[in-house]
Formats: structure tokens, C-alpha cells, sequence
């Protein structure tokens, strides 16, 4: 199994969501899954975005069954000593990851994919996941805008839409 994962911060609460998916070019999650902390998150910290959303991310998979394949929007990697949130996640999990980001990070080395008519492109990045094929799986997703329909999902359950 395929999943997406989102988080979404409030000041009364942190909701994280994982959308799971069989394969690549699927138009509807085969299993959504929510939790919702009503605790206020911990401030953010400037270069420890993964300290903060971890036990997020482990909560809701802690859920899911066996995966072959996590995406998350974040960065794997954000220098090449400098782990970003898809490396600790791997590291934590031990399951693949693939990175897709919105932003471009000045110093990572992410492969650019553009989906549909967009003019801006997602920043790919992955660990224990060969990263062209991740780049290709990610521009053949489901879904003609800019962001795969399982990424949007994911992120629209993290919301609460």
C-alpha cells in the first residue's frame, strides 16, 4: 500500500491524516485515516520541523497497514548532511519515502515535476526510493492540476474538509 500523509496545526489542536492508496494512478483512497490531538503544538523551531510533527506522522500510521511507500509534503533531504522530514520519518519507520514539496528549499537537490498545465513544479525528493522513479510515479498520479488527488485528499482530511 501507497500512502499520503498531512498534518494540519490549530492552536487548540493538531490533526494528522493518511490517505492510502494501491497504486499510483488511483482516483480514490482505498483507506483515510485521522487523528486528532487536542493538545496545543509545541512552538515551531526553526531547522526541527521534524521534531514537532514525528509523533504526529507515527500516530496516524500506527493506523495503517503494512506500507510499501510513504509521501509526504515535506523535504527528505534539505542539504546533503542535513536530514529533513522524509529522511527521519524513513529513519523511524523504515519504510521508503518519497518527498513532495510546494516550495523550493535554496540547497536541495530535488528533482522538479511538472504536472498539468502548471507553471510551477513539485520538488521531489526520496530515501530507500530511487528518486527518478519516485519523480515519474509522482507526475503520472492521479489528478490533471498541479498536486496528485491522494496529496490533496490527504491534506483536505488534515483540515478537516
Amino acid at each position: 500500500m501507497l500512502c499520503c500523509l498531512d498534518v494540519d496545526y490549530q492552536p487548540t489542536g493538531v490533526t494528522a491524516a493518511c490517505v492510502g492508496f494501491a497504486a499510483w494512478g488511483d482516483p480514490v483512497a482505498t483507506i483515510e485515516v485521522v487523528v486528532r490531538s487536542f493538545d496545543a503544538p509545541e512552538p515551531y523551531e526553526p531547522g526541527a520541523f521534524a521534531k514537532r510533527e514525528l509523533p504526529y506522522l507515527q500516530a496516524v500510521l500506527a493506523r495503517m497497514p503494512a506500507l510499501d511507500v510513504i509521501l509526504v509534503d515535506a523535504y527528505v533531504w534539505l542539504e546533503p548532511d542535513r536530514p529533513g522530514m522524509g529522511k527521519v520519518l524513513h529513519d523511524a519507520t523504515g519504510v521508503p519515502v518519497i518527498g513532495v514539496a510546494k516550495t523550493k528549499f535554496e540547497g536541495t537537490a530535488a528533482l522538479e515535476v511538472v504536472r498539468g498545465d502548471s507553471a510551477r513544479p513539485l520538488y521531489v525528493t526520496a530515501v530507500g526510493y530511487d528518486e527518478q522513479l519516485a519523480a515519474a510515479h509522482i507526475k503520472a498520479m492521479h489528478g490533471e492540476f498541479r498536486l496528485p488527488t491522494m496529496i490533496k485528499r490527504a491534506d483536505a482530511l488534515a483540515r478537516g474538509r
